[in-house]
């Protein structure tokens, strides 16, 4: 559990980069706005939705005595809101990447360089970037799924869908935020991988943290940059490399 909590504490060091440079860290902002914005009303607008999504899918119950058709489409909607919001951060992290390369590739560079030697440069063009975020919401879309169909459980599904969720989302998460930095080092997706596996303690602590922070309203805009900052870290750290924060780091971008 240690190492858990270490991986943990990678995004609290990710967080103090605004200390460092809080010009770089304020750009990352204006890609996560958008993205979170165009989400959260999709979000929104789902919810609204749910009891006409859920009498749709249950013309069945429609006979049932009242309290048990309405108990079951309560559970049917919590399952569906469940997976979507799993599905909605999944999904923001990757769009947030590829629309906000520019300012994310500036924020990786500046961790990279205060923390000492010469920034990698093995290629990462637009179209890998696309690539991963599609892996990425491929792979959040199977931890959605998963997570909607454990909320059906009665009872303890909801309990039981929320941490399910964030187990399996904070492991794509933590893998598509540390792949610049480990792609940079000219590692293919299958050493990314292998070097990951090695830390999966702290990989899965950083990662869990991550999605539980993206949870709270607004909380994903404000703590894109972070991540991005914290995902650096974590894969200096995984690939062997220093990664602790220096007591000063140059001002400004």
């Amino acid at each position: 559990m240690r190492e858990f909590w270490r991986g943990a504490a990678t995004l609290i060091d990710g967080v103090r980069w605004w200390r460092h440079r809080p010009r770089l860290m304020a750009a990352g902002l204006i890609p996560a706005a958008i993205v979170g914005l165009v989400l959260s009303a999709a979000i929104v607008a789902l919810a609204l939705a749910l009891p006409s999504i859920t009498s749709f899918l249950t013309p069945f119950a429609d006979s049932w005595d009242e309290v048990w058709s309405t108990l079951l489409r309560l559970v049917l909607g919590a399952a569906l809101l469940a997976g979507s919001v799993v599905l909605a951060i999944v999904t923001f992290t990757a769009l947030t990447l590829v629309v906000g390369e520019p300012f994310y590739d500036r924020i990786w560079r500046s961790v990279e360089q205060d923390l000492g030697g010469s920034v990698p440069d093995a290629p990462y063009g637009l179209w890998r970037s696309v690539g991963d975020s599609a892996s990425l919401v491929a792979r959040g879309a199977f931890a959605a799924l998963c997570a909607g169909l454990t909320g059906l459980v009665p009872v303890i599904g909801g309990a039981c869908a929320a941490v399910l969720g964030a187990l399996l989302n904070g492991r794509v998460l933590a893998d598509e935020l540390a792949s610049r930095a480990l792609t940079a080092r000219g590692l293919p997706a299958s050493e990314r991988a292998r070097f990951l596996r090695g830390h999966r303690a702290r990989v899965l602590g950083f990662g869990v943290a991550v999605h539980v922070c993206f949870l709270i309203p607004f909380a994903a805009i404000a703590m894109m940059p972070a991540a991005v900052a914290g995902a650096t870290l974590l894969a200096r750290h995984v690939a062997g490399e220093p990664s602790t924060l220096p007591p000063r780091a140059p001002q400004g971008s």
